[in-house]
């Protein structure tokens, strides 16, 4: 069939929306029409080549959609249902999979070839070209085939587009905070970045219990929202929050910091120890480019306070589990989908949406097909 897909087709160019070629699912693969896509900072790191995945591209890896064919073998999908994709595939089998660590699922080393995971051939094609998928997904496009291990089932009166933010944004940044940081009532936590993540993180550590949450952002307009969704204090830098975070907390500093700028830099590290109490944790989620080497921290500080430097992927979480969860708290107006989409766009308003998201206008962008 033909439908439309935005195309990364070198680095540093704008997403080309044009017609391509989509073939029938195979063993194991699903047709899903998408209703909604977020638009994550992890698709501009494509773009500027901080993520080396290989073009071309179909971008998109938070999606949304609904079912409308199914491939030999898949017995437990059919037309019709609605599902959400993690954009780390799940087998069940493997051994990360098997003491509950989802998000390390041992499919996940082919995320960077973006081929099929049932024979690593395409079924995305454009000017004569075989196409990646960002996340084995490619949810920039009007309809995908992917493999049934990347599909969540969900129930059908959810609104795709908000369901959609759950397969990164949403359970990445409240993993941070309530796995990753496993933060504790009563704690003092603070979150660097304010974007789809950050949010989330803050709506994370405010539904585990946090006294305080504590939002840093240079914009202003971030800093607003960050209080809307559970923060108490905020501060425009992390050199700022320092004496800030030392009266609050009568000297003993932050539980826990959380990265979740949309580019990550080894060279602030150092300032968040900083923030970080004795035997406190800084949990790193966010993309560092895949070329940097070197991180800025005083280990002197590191050894003698037993501070811990951890990385998260997909807020350490369950997938297969996690989205069925976080659904059912938005059902009860425990979490705030709602107000994380800022902007809803075209497919066609693909990089308007990005240049809006560099220009910091947006907590998170949503493209929504008809």
């Amino acid at each position: 069939m033909k439908t439309q897909a935005a195309i990364l087709w070198e680095t540093n160019t704008p997403w080309s929306v044009e017609e391509i070629e989509l073939d029938a699912p195979r063993n194991g693969e699903v047709l899903v029409k998408i209703a909604a896509s977020g638009m994550c900072h992890s698709d501009e790191h494509l773009v500027t080549g901080d993520v080396p995945f290989a073009l071309p591209i179909i971008g998109g890896h938070e999606g949304a959609g609904v079912v409308e064919e199914v491939g030999p073998g898949v017995t437990w999908l059919q037309p019709g249902d609605h599902v959400v994709f993690g954009f780390i595939p799940s087998c069940g089998r493997c051994a990360s999979c098997s003491t509950g660590h989802q998000n390390l699922c041992d499919l996940g080393a082919q995320l960077g070839v973006g081929r099929q995971i049932s024979d690593g051939t395409a079924r995305h094609h454009a000017r004569g070209e075989d196409l990646g998928l960002m996340c084995l997904l490619g949810t920039f496009a009007r309809h995908t085939v992917v493999h049934e291990a990347s599909c969540i089932k969900i129930e059908k009166d959810i609104p795709l587009s908000r369901a959609c933010l759950l397969g990164c944004g949403v359970v990445t940044g409240w993993g941070s905070a309530v796995y990753a940081a496993d933060t504790q009532p009563g704690d003092t936590i603070v979150v660097v970045g304010v974007g789809g993540i950050g949010a989330n993180a803050i709506q994370g550590a405010k539904l585990a219990g946090a006294k305080r949450v504590i939002a840093i952002d240079p914009l202003e307009n971030k800093r607003e929202k960050a209080m809307e969704f559970g923060a108490t204090h905020t501060f425009p830098s992390m050199t700022e929050a320092v004496q800030g975070i030392a009266d609050l907390t009568w000297g003993t500093m932050a539980n826990k910091v959380i990265m979740t700028m949309g580019a990550g830099d080894g060279s602030v590290l150092s300032e968040a120890l900083a923030l970080t109490a004795k035997r406190g944790r800084v949990v790193v989620t966010n993309i560092h480019p895949a070329s940097e080497m070197t991180a800025s921290m005083n280990m002197f500080d590191l050894t003698l306070m037993e501070k811990q430097v951890v990385g998260s992927l997909f807020g350490s979480g369950n997938p297969r589990y996690d989205i069925p969860k976080l659904i059912g708290l938005y059902r009860e107006g425990q979490i705030d989908l709602d107000n994380l989409v800022t902007k809803e766009y075209t497919l066609e308003q693909v990089n308007e949406g990005y240049d809006d998201m560099r220009s910091g206008k947006n907590i998170r962008g949503v493209m929504i097909y008809d």
